[in-house]
């Protein structure tokens, strides 16, 4: 049984780091429910439809609850889902633009949340108490999101074979960013594994690999082989960029401003 982390002993390094940990999976799964409202009404199907719907719901409520576990580190909460304009998002690159089609959308279901489900299982082992009594229940209603992405991912793999393209298109696209996101292994990174709170950026990224081999070799796609994307803002632990304004601004609530309530 893993000790749990004592805020109290950490050094400001040391918080920052996990201050930085719980934004990039919070601010994540805020973007990833982001990209799957967008397809409400476009989906293909009347079911794939209320599918993207349902998760999105579920990535918007795992993000409060990330977001509420800054609470301890004394971060106003409020400014946080509130008030951050899109250059400060640590959001994983992948999600920064619009998916521009369906196939998009499946390879970001598949490879993103995935992603994300990755460095969350490491989350809930380590020794932030927070983090291993809330996100198993996380993980637990990802499989749903899990399955269905395995399932539409290989019907496009099979499909014809402008499916096909546009698959393989946006596998390779996010591939390098994703790997990068979950490979990261820079100071804040570093401390956290020290202190039992996650993995080792190795570790989740072979996990990651391990996990959609066979799903990406479908389309004869060696995972293997992907290089991992250059560049690094240290201090949001993602790729240079940010998500675009309007994304941000729906993740901010900010047309329903004056009806906020806390």
């Amino acid at each position: 049984m893993t000790d749990f982390l004592d805020l109290d002993t950490l050094n400001d390094e040391e918080r920052s780091a996990l201050r930085r940990l719980i934004l990039t999976l919070a601010d994540s799964k805020r973007l990833m429910g982001i990209r799957y409202s967008d397809w409400l009404l476009g989906a293909p199907s009347i079911e794939a439809g209320i599918a993207a719907s349902s998760m999105c719901q579920d990535e918007w409520g795992h993000a409060r609850l990330l977001y509420t576990m800054l609470r301890g580190l004394g971060i106003d909460l409020v400014e946080i889902e509130h008030g951050r304009a899109a250059s400060e998002y640590a959001s994983v690159g992948a999600l920064d633009e619009p998916l521009p089609d369906w196939a998009a959308l499946v390879a970001a279901m598949t490879l993103v949340d995935g992603a994300i489900s990755v460095a969350l299982r490491a989350f809930s082992n380590g020794s932030f108490e927070p983090a291993r009594s809330r996100v198993p229940k996380m993980l637990a209603e990802e499989e749903y999101h899990v399955s269905l992405a395995a399932a539409w991912y290989r019907r496009l793999a099979e499909s014809s074979e402008e499916a096909r393209g546009l698959l393989r298109d946006a596998t390779m696209g996010m591939l390098p960013s994703v790997l990068g996101w979950l490979g990261a292994d820079d100071a804040p990174a570093r401390a956290m594994v020290a202190a039992g709170v996650t993995e080792p950026g190795e570790s989740l990224a072979q996990d990651f690999r391990d996990r959609h081999r066979e799903l990406v070799g479908a389309l004869g796609i060696d995972i293997d082989d992907v290089a991992v994307a250059e560049g690094w803002d240290e201090a949001r632990a993602r790729a240079p960029g940010s998500p675009d304004d309007e994304a941000i601004e729906r993740a901010r609530g900010d047309r329903n401003r004056a009806l906020f309530v806390e």
